[in-house]
């Protein structure tokens, strides 16, 4: 299964991806961990990538797309993979198409985790993270036992800063313009599937198994 998976942040889409990883046996592929990957072997286009995030801009899409080739190349996304974090444009988009025809491969669905404004603010303002082990929580849904330790490892948990509310909605605004037209594009080639991302991750697995099953 060749898969890409898109939705806001706080639409539950990493607790979806783990599932889906697992369940199928692919690889995860998100940009951070390309760009990260790329740099610590030393790769040419990894060196590129470092220029420009060590300089906080944006890597081009050149170089990215040229990461992204080389990941897909790697042995163990014959059987399949997870996109999620790219493309982030139609331009990307574009390319993505004519690296995956080259490869002789094709995207089999693209899964938009849809949900309300209000859901995703409360997930995200709520959540909050164990400094030690990375545990993730919730104040509202799924709160520590022992307000701001870790059930886990016993850790201090704590807000990350960009999950004040208003930087939350400028992540939500921005992500609504930027994507929108991805979303088109893949509409317009019929392989989009819309997912109520305000379901429970295993209820949205089983709609993405459902329809993978009839893809077959």
């Amino acid at each position: 299964m060749r898969l890409l998976i898109m939705g806001p942040p706080g639409a539950g889409k990493g607790t979806v991806a783990e599932i889906i990883v697992r369940e199928y046996q692919i690889p995860h592929i998100s940009t951070g961990d390309m760009f990260r990957a790329a740099m610590k072997e030393g790769t040419p286009l990894g060196k590129q990538a470092k220029e420009y995030i060590d300089k906080g801009l944006l890597v081009p899409d050149e170089v990215t797309n040229g990461i992204v080739r080389e990941r897909l190349q790697q042995s163990d996304c014959q059987k399949g993979f997870l996109l999620d974090g790219y493309p982030r444009t139609v331009q990307q988009a574009i390319s993505l198409d004519a690296m995956l025809q080259d490869l002789g491969m094709k995207l089999d669905a693209v899964f938009n985790m849809a949900c309300g404004e209000e859901l995703l603010i409360k997930r995200i303002t709520g959540r909050r993270v164990c400094k030690d082990c990375g545990a993730i929580y919730n104040v509202i849904f799924n709160p520590t036992k022992v307000e701001g330790v870790c059930d886990r490892c016993g850790g201090e948990v704590i807000q990350r800063k960009d999950d004040n509310l208003e930087t939350v909605h400028n992540r939500l605004a921005v992500y609504e313009q930027q994507t929108k037209p991805l979303l088109d594009y893949y509409q317009g080639k019929g392989n989009l599937y819309n997912l109520n991302g305000e379901h429970d991750a295993v209820v949205v697995f089983e709609e993405i198994k459902s329809i993978l099953g009839g893809l077959k």
